[in-house]
């Protein structure tokens, strides 16, 4: 209603133009208002979008506690909003408590997803969570996501603690650091679409500019997997097999070779790609 109603005030229509009896759609009203695919809140929008779109296929429960930082953008993005185009203040009418969001809701690990639900609908909520990850990481906005997150840490200085805790040096039971296993799902969680964008976010934050018309999109990057033979390599690929289906997604690793490779020519990273790669 917001989006509508800042359409009005700048004289463009609300309506679709075959049906003027029908008001446009939310993401409809996001694209006039923010051009930019590229701007945060129109980001924001559009995968909360995303999630309204699927939640009547696909579990939500779960969902609560990675989208709860896009929520809570998404509320202070309204209010900041409604104030540069309204010019009303909304804690005049909600009180500011209200606005902050929270859950209490405990996530499930990987493994107990992959345990609680049918492998389409567990891989399903994985990847969704990966890609939010992901977003989250690279975009780094609090008009994108706005995370909230305890961190303790261990300090000799009484003074500068918050509490104390005690270690018990006559313990009779012994503690050793051993190398876990490692979940693919936590560690390639770049989709490919995910690992263009942080390729091209990464370049930009550098002021890289590769020297292609079309920039870093898919054939690029389709020639960078080909070039590296990178689906075989399990340090920057894996491969998802559910039933008859293959998919694969990346890791960060395979994100900063890629931008490692790029900053090494960016003017002739492309070109070179083209003559090195045979003709099949």
């Amino acid at each position: 209603m917001l989006l509508k109603a800042i359409l009005i005030d700048k004289n463009e229509s609300i309506y679709y133009k075959n049906k003027q009896d029908r008001t446009i759609s939310l993401i409809d009203a996001v694209k006039n208002i923010y051009r930019d695919r590229h701007t945060r809140i129109r980001l924001n929008l559009e995968k909360i979008i995303e999630l309204r779109n699927i939640s009547t296929h696909f579990i939500t429960e779960e969902y609560e506690v990675k989208y709860a930082p896009l929520f809570q953008a998404c509320v202070l993005n309204y209010t900041n909003e409604l104030e540069k185009y309204q010019n009303r203040d909304i804690t005049k009418y909600i009180s500011q408590d209200f606005l902050t969001l929270s859950t209490r809701y405990e996530p499930l690990s990987n493994e107990q997803i992959k345990m609680k639900y049918p492998a389409e609908i567990a891989q399903k909520f994985i990847q969704q969570s990966n890609e939010i990850d992901v977003l989250n990481k690279e975009y780094d906005s609090d008009k994108f996501s706005i995370n909230i997150a305890q961190r303790l840490y261990i300090t000799r200085k009484k003074k500068n603690a918050d509490f104390t805790v005690r270690i018990e040096k006559n313990s009779e039971n012994s503690v050793a650091i051993v190398k876990d296993i490692k979940d693919p799902s936590d560690t390639h969680k770049y989709s490919y679409n995910n690992v263009i964008m942080a390729v091209n976010e990464r370049l930009n934050k550098q002021n890289i500019k590769l020297q292609y018309k079309s920039g870093f999109n898919q054939y690029v990057l389709n020639m960078i997997i080909d070039f590296y033979d990178i689906k075989s390599n399990p340090k920057y690929s894996y491969e998802h097999v559910i039933g008859k289906q293959h998919s694969y997604t990346y890791s960060q690793q395979f994100v900063e070779f890629v931008v490692t490779e790029i900053k090494k020519d960016p003017q002739h990273f492309v070109e070179s790609l083209k003559k090195s790669i045979k003709p099949r």
